[in-house]
């Protein structure tokens, strides 16, 4: 089962929705959409996708991937203006 599914369980007196709702990186964000790190930058610089750049590393907040995949976001006819 994976931990951070549940919302049963107390960790430190903080449920663990609060865990779940942590960033996560670029080899996470993948994983979870069952894609490689290129198609992700790729996203990102062409498509808008959700990220935020901290320092050098991406992070991603999954709900936000989530509504952003939901809505078509990576879908070729939603790609950014070039010239912004």
């Amino acid at each position: 089962m994976n931990q951070f599914c549940s919302t049963s369980h107390f960790w430190g007196g903080q449920d663990m929705v609060e865990i779940e709702d942590r960033w996560l990186s670029i080899h996470e964000i993948c994983t979870h959409l069952g894609v490689s790190s290129d198609t992700v930058y790729k996203w990102i610089n062409k498509h808008g996708m959700p990220a935020h750049r901290m320092g050098r590393l991406w992070k991603f907040k999954k709900d936000e991937v989530d509504d952003w995949v939901k809505a078509g976001g990576a879908t070729e006819s939603n790609k950014k203006d070039s010239r912004e």
